[in-house]
């Protein structure tokens, strides 16, 4: 009797742990499924699926955090504010705003009313990692830096999406080396053979930017110097105003690229008084800064927006999988540069056609393009020492 008592416990056990879907602890972490996270309110439910964009920044970068922000917005208009909304939450980006982001993210998890938190770059892996481990039920999104799903703690409920900025980078720098050396194009010397890259601060995410920049400068113009400087943060326009100023004016430099977020700004007002040119980053920057677009010839997109809108979508039908990380490059649609009536206006002809040739090649995997992602700083240092 003892044994059939004992039985019929272990098997209500086995029904009640299902039913909650929590495992035994000692169940091994390979054999976790990635999509046991409570799955989004779908319409059905009656109820909007809520998302929180926490930004560690402020909108109205004309770059990355607007353009999270307008995926979003499409969103909510495609499905409708009683299937989807919202609501973005502008912690700032001064020293003295960081001692906030981690707890408001926390505030945000204690409110419960939220489906999911998106938020982005390194600076915000752990308060990420903390989260994640005190509201295992809470979703996150978490775009443009890697999680380390190996070594950080409660990852079946973080979705890492991330884009392989060094690919459209190798356009921009291919773009940039035969702008340089063009005569059709005013307001170059063709004779100096020198392109500038200004960074936010050097990190992985923005070294990846660099070498790809590099390579595809390299490719085109195996002479080429590239003039490099990080402002050392992403929101001081003026001091990159001064540090492209010094490159345009003292270095040389005919075409820049700015990967410094609302910083970056600094250096397209800098190509307008240098009567020089600026590629823009992460937004269309031509069509944002209608005043300044004769100096952009085109703007590297890493469709932060676009892939926000896709996974939300993916959550929505069940399909999205919590746990993992994805990367997106052409071929995913994750980035692209801006071709359109601007763009032909600014470009040659010749430039672009080679453009097209270059993108197919990255895209079928004839051209691998290098990657900071796993080198050691000595390694990046010999790849921009090699264009000094």
């Amino acid at each position: 009797m003892k044994k059939i008592l004992s039985l019929l416990l272990a098997v209500m056990m086995i029904f009640s742990l299902a039913a909650c879907g929590q495992k035994p602890a000692e169940t091994p972490k390979e054999e976790t499924p990635k999509t046991e996270t409570p799955k989004a309110e779908t319409p059905s439910t009656g109820k909007p699926y809520k998302a929180a964009l926490l930004l560690n920044g402020s909108l109205g970068d004309k770059s990355f955090f607007d353009s999270a922000n307008i995926g979003l917005e499409k969103l909510k208009k495609d499905l409708g504010a009683d299937k989807f909304d919202f609501k973005v939450e502008q912690m700032g980006a001064t020293p003295a705003d960081e001692k906030k982001w981690a707890p408001t993210v926390m505030d945000y998890c204690e409110k419960g009313e939220y489906d999911v938190i998106i938020m982005g770059t390194w600076q915000m892996i752990d308060a990420l990692e903390e989260a994640s481990e005190q509201f295992p039920d809470q979703k996150f999104m978490f775009f443009d830096e890697t999680y380390n799903f190996d070594e950080r703690v409660n990852n079946n409920n973080i979705y890492n999406v991330l884009y392989k900025q060094n690919e459209v980078s190798y356009l921009v720098g291919a773009a940039a080396a035969m702008m340089t050396t063009s005569t059709e194009i005013p307001n170059i010397d063709p004779a100096t053979k020198n392109i500038g890259f200004l960074g936010g601060m050097e990190n992985p995410i923005i070294n990846d930017f660099l070498l790809g920049y590099i390579q595809g400068a390299k490719d085109v113009e195996p002479g080429i110097k590239v003039a490099i400087a990080y402002v050392g943060n992403f929101y001081d326009s003026a001091a990159g105003k001064d540090l492209a100023l010094a490159q345009y004016q003292n270095g040389g430099v005919d075409v820049g690229y700015n990967v410094a977020g609302a910083a970056g700004l600094g250096q397209i007002e800098a190509a307008v008084d240098a009567k020089k040119y600026a590629f823009g980053v992460d937004s269309d920057q031509a069509a944002l800064l209608a005043d300044k677009a004769h100096v952009i010839p085109t703007s590297a997109l890493k469709n932060v927006g676009n892939s926000l809108y896709r996974a939300i979508n993916l959550d929505l039908e069940g399909k999205l999988t919590y746990g993992t990380a994805e990367s997106l490059g052409f071929a995913e649609g994750g980035v692209e540069i801006v071709k359109d009536e601007h763009y032909e206006k600014m470009l040659p002809e010749s430039i672009r056609t080679k453009l097209d040739e270059l993108e197919k090649k990255i895209t079928n995997g004839e051209i691998k393009v290098d990657t900071a992602l796993g080198k050691s700083t000595e390694e990046i240092k010999a790849i921009k020492d090699s264009v000094q």
